[in-house]
């Protein structure tokens, strides 16, 4: 009987399983974590903050228990037809049909607010494209072919540090788990050992063989007792390398320096799209230099792509912070849209934070909707339905009070004010914002902006999934110190490093130990995303739903 050539090589798919996080239900803070594979049960969370580590922790469980990564599986990405794959170009680079590039890595795949988690079994080409992708664990090596004679190629190489050696085998490497994150090409380590090529050692003479007359000259001793000749490391980019006699020396240097900084930007925390659009420029600048003094046809489609992609993260930056490419209008159509209508909008928030004639969260609502009607002359008009249409408890006796303490005057009755309707309003007067000769007022914008100002704080106020969700009045005065207190991007605190607990629990008049029950209902409302309350600080960003109505801090 015959030793059989070939072995079959079936392909496996490559796995993929997701974890989410839900709400349960409209108006409620409590959460559900689930995962797709079949042997894992829901679990119901009080919220979100909570749910978001259960789920962590859940996939961490899931990875430390699941087996490595199988180098003969088919990507998972690329099983489902994904159109972001990054194609090999050139005649030498062959694709096979079940893997773009690189070696198969398990990675995980999140969204940007943090509602999910999914762990691909993939090709480290596809998990590059991906830009939030953080691979966890490589697979080692796959296995050379057989041979048309029964034998394995690699069967004469010698046996590795890292493996065991076996009789008649090549050696067998142990999986190996990485906990960096994703990257653009490999490490650049390229031994003899791993080409299945022996390096010569270094002959040693007998005791007895007699000296050459001519040991100072190298080119007389023999051949094999010579020092091997040593290159300089090659570096790598894009799955490239980097060939060692690449002239100019500067554009060799230049491509070895910016696999290093791709492979830096992708161990980072936190992305930074501009920085990732100049790397892209400078490569494309790069590859076109490469590709003139190598014409290579694949080296030019390598630098329009790259190209592209440093268009698409410069966009993507300006989308972020709120800013307009060149010849286009504004990224975030915003309701005000300048930094002196932000700042004025911060400057009335702060003068009723101070000034506030009643305590409690009910009365710091309505007198700020009411200092907006009355900011620029001190005297406006008031309908019912603009006091009914807030979270008020009681709204006429509220309206009392304020009469009461003389900080608010009206032309009539609270009960003709509570029943006014827009073709009848009630004239109103808050003395404290009247100018007269010796006091101008508290503010400094003009007619034009009053108006502009109070539409905004009534779009905050009673924004659509606030007023569905029925949230009291501490919930809406967060949110407007919120979307006055974030960046361009609609990161919290100035340049995302979070506001003080302390700020915001005296602003909305809570205790700082309800502050987190706030927090969580503007998570349920989509108002917040990857929010974290400290003992200190509140972090997070604003959802892009509600980037519009946002005042960036400048």
């Amino acid at each position: 009987m015959g030793v059989e050539a070939h072995a079959t090589n079936e392909r496996v798919t490559g796995r993929r399983w997701t974890v989410r996080l839900d709400p349960v239900g409209r108006g409620r803070a409590d959460v559900r974590v689930s995962c797709s594979r079949p042997a894992c049960a829901a679990q119901v969370l009080p919220s979100a903050a909570a749910g978001r580590t259960a789920a962590i922790g859940h996939l961490k469980a899931h990875l430390r228990a699941g087996p490595a990564p199988r180098p003969s599986a088919q990507c998972a990405c690329r099983a489902e037809e994904c159109h972001t794959h990054i194609r090999p170009a050139g005649p030498r680079e062959r694709p096979v049909p079940w893997r773009c590039g690189g070696a198969v890595v398990l990675a995980v795949v999140t969204d940007r607010e943090g509602r999910w988690w999914q762990v691909m079994e993939c090709c480290s080409r596809c998990a590059a494209a991906h830009p939030t992708a953080k691979v966890v664990a490589t697979a080692p090596a796959a296995e050379a072919p057989a041979r048309s004679d029964g034998f394995r190629a690699d069967a004469a190489a010698p046996a590795t540090p890292g493996g065991t050696a076996t009789p008649g085998g090549p050696a067998v490497t142990t999986p190996t788990f990485s906990a960096a994150g994703p990257h653009f090409s490999h490490s650049a380590t390229a031994t003899a050992t791993a080409t299945g090529t022996a390096v010569p050692q270094q002959a040693s003479a007998p005791p007895s063989a007699p000296r050459s007359d001519h040991r100072s000259d190298p080119r007389s001793a023999p051949r094999s007792a010579r020092q091997p000749r040593r290159r300089p490391p090659r570096g790598r980019i894009a799955q490239r390398l980097v060939p060692h006699d690449l002239r100019p020396v500067a554009l060799r240097d230049e491509l070895t320096e910016l696999g290093e900084l791709f492979r830096a930007y992708q161990a980072r925390t936190e992305p930074d799209l501009a920085m990732l659009a100049d790397l892209h420029a400078r490569k494309a600048e790069a590859f076109h230099a490469w590709a003139e003094a190598t014409a290579d046809t694949g080296l030019r489609l390598d630098a329009r792509r790259a190209e592209q992609a440093a268009a698409t993260a410069r966009l993507q930056h300006l989308h972020r912070i709120g800013q307009a490419p060149d010849g286009e209008g504004p990224a975030v159509a915003r309701l005000l849209t300048a930094p002196a209508q932000w700042n004025h909008a911060r400057s009335v928030l702060a003068h009723v934070a101070e000034t506030a004639p009643l305590p409690g969260a009910e009365a710091r609502l309505l007198v700020v909707m009411v200092t907006l009607r009355t900011a620029q002359a001190g005297v406006g008009n008031l309908v019912g339905q603009d006091i009914k249409g807030l979270p008020l408890s009681d709204p006429e006796q509220l309206v009392g009070q304020l009469v009461e303490s003389g900080w608010l005057g009206i032309s009539g009755t609270v009960e003709e004010l509570i029943a006014s309707r827009p073709e009848n309003p009630t004239r109103i007067t808050v003395p404290s914002l009247t100018p007269d000769e010796d006091d101008p007022g508290p503010f400094t914008f003009g007619r034009k902006l009053r108006p502009k100002l109070s539409g905004w704080a009534q779009r905050v106020v009673g924004e659509k999934k606030l007023r569905k969700g029925k949230t009291e009045a501490d919930v809406r005065l967060l949110a407007l110190a919120l979307a006055t207190g974030s960046d361009g991007e609609g990161r919290l605190g100035p340049g995302g490093e979070g506001i003080g607990v302390d700020i915001l629990s005296s602003w909305c008049a809570v205790g700082p130990g309800e502050l987190p029950a706030l927090v969580d209902r503007l998570t349920a409302a989509d108002w917040l995303a990857e929010a974290d309350v400290t003992g200190t600080l509140l972090t997070g960003r604003l959802t892009e739903r509600v980037l519009p109505l946002g005042c960036p801090l400048t």
